[in-house]
């Protein structure tokens, strides 16, 4: 079978990462779905396997890899390893890209949110940067633990092309970093669960290619 390559082998100087939200848990599923942060840890649900065995798949087809790395959190983990599985890798963890803590609005609804802590829940849809989920971190807060630890792993791998699986918070922000958005706005950033962010990185240098692609999902719920 022809190859057709996701992203081009990069030169010498040049990492491509592949930054990937996990596939689909329980919460993300339930309607309205529950804010699951960093404190509740399922494992993928039955749709969330097969949404990260088409990624893998697909990855298989149009990519050659050389390392994957994972948010330690066990939906993040079981996404890597399904990644991992046809390029003979093993996921190696970076503590810092965990989730956000969402504090006492874990377990919780929107709606929930909204009746119980009305005043918290205004400010942080203000402004999100600055003020933090009731108890837990704000968008600055995620940003400032998760951005240098992803940028160290760029600049370990010239030449080279990564996976890191990590969080819809923990992507938003970094991708709005990236596009010279206030950090406020990430959450205006889509990131489906195994959706395909593609960034490089060369010389000091970041800067994203792709958004969110999902061509692996056309066949699978999303």
């Amino acid at each position: 079978m022809e190859r057709h390559e996701l992203v081009p082998q990069p030169e010498s100087k040049v990492t491509n990462l592949l930054l990937i939200r996990h596939g689909a848990t329980p919460p993300n599923e339930q309607r309205p779905y529950i804010l699951q942060g960093c404190g509740i840890n399922p494992s993928l649900s039955e749709s969330g396997q097969k949404q990260a065995r088409a990624l893998s798949d697909f990855l298989a087809r149009n990519s050659v890899l050389q390392h994957v790395y994972c948010s330690p959190m066990i939906r993040a983990r079981e996404t890597a390893l399904a990644v991992c599985e046809p390029f003979g890798l093993i996921p190696q963890e970076i503590a810092e890209i965990h989730e956000c803590d969402v504090g006492l609005w874990e377990g919780k609804s929107w709606d929930i949110i909204m009746q119980e802590s009305p005043e918290a829940y205004r400010a942080f849809m203000d402004e999100p940067s600055q003020n933090r989920y009731e108890g837990g971190e704000s968008y600055a807060d995620v940003l400032n633990r998760s951005e240098p630890a992803i940028q160290n792993v760029l600049e370990r791998h010239p030449g080279e092309t990564i996976v890191i699986v990590a969080h819809n918070v923990v992507n938003r922000v970094y991708l709005a970093k990236l596009m010279g958005l206030e950090i406020g706005r990430a959450k205006e950033i889509t990131q489906t669960n195994t959706g395909i962010n593609i960034i490089r990185h060369k010389q000091g240098e970041t800067r994203l290619v792709t958004m969110n692609a999902i061509f692996h999902l056309k066949d699978v719920p999303h």
